[in-house]
């Protein structure tokens, strides 16, 4: 039987069941708010399994599911090759968020990635240790700057509230999902000139690594033809 994993609450989940339903497929959560099981109609074989969003990338790579609505962020921050373990079925348009690096608003000669890694030069000079950048993005906070040229620093682990770290001093700048801003101007910190580090969406990914049956597979493609339909 295919499994197919979603965000067990919140506004997430309930995005991801109207999308399905919009194509004709219909998710419900069954039982309590407590208990994380649900069903499916409108598709033959498949089975409802509620994640957090955060599980869904390990669990799509690990082949205990076949397919999963995550959002493209976490796919990337927590599989290390992730081209290889999972691929995209359809971008979903809801999630969005942009991954940014931001900086104080008073670093006034700080606007590009070419200033920040002059101004981590500087900082490391006049105090004796790397400009710390706070967040929970490491994998591809990391290999963003590092194609960029951006040597003289180091991640922060920040697992919430990172736009405080700056006020707190436990960073001299952040790196974090946003999707209004609000957050980084009320912390007085502005985005680099650059693009994001990504731009996010929930996407509904397929696992390379499940066991894709002919039970399976059969289901896949009754998923794939509403899709296309849609």
């Amino acid at each position: 039987m295919l499994k197919l994993g979603v965000p067990s609450k919140g506004r997430l989940m309930e995005q991801t069941f109207d999308w399905f339903a919009d194509r004709g497929i219909h998710l419900a959560r069954t039982g309590s708010d407590r208990e994380y099981a649900g069903s499916v109609t409108g598709v033959d074989g498949v089975e409802l399994v509620l994640l957090s969003a955060g599980e869904i990338p390990r669990e799509l790579a690990a082949g205990r599911i076949h397919l999963g609505v995550t959002g493209s962020d976490l796919v990337r921050e927590k599989l290390a090759r992730w081209q290889d373990r999972v691929e995209s079925l359809s971008l979903m348009g809801f999630g969005h968020a942009d991954l940014i690096l931001a900086v104080p608003k008073f670093w006034l000669d700080v606007e590009t990635l070419s200033d920040l890694d002059a101004a981590a030069a500087a900082f490391r000079a006049e105090h004796g240790h790397r400009l710390r950048i706070a967040t929970k993005y490491h994998r591809m906070v990391r290999d963003y700057l590092r194609q960029h040229g951006v040597a003289d620093y180091q991640l922060v682990d920040s697992q919430g509230a990172t736009e405080g770290t700056v006020k707190n001093g436990t960073a001299e700048a952040i790196a974090d999902i946003t999707s209004t801003g609000e957050t980084l101007r009320a912390n007085h910190l502005k985005i680099l000139g650059e693009a994001p580090i990504h731009a996010s969406q929930a996407n509904l990914f397929r696992s390379l690594s499940a066991a894709w049956g002919t039970a399976e597979q059969a289901s896949l493609g009754q998923i794939t033809d509403r899709l296309a339909a849609a």
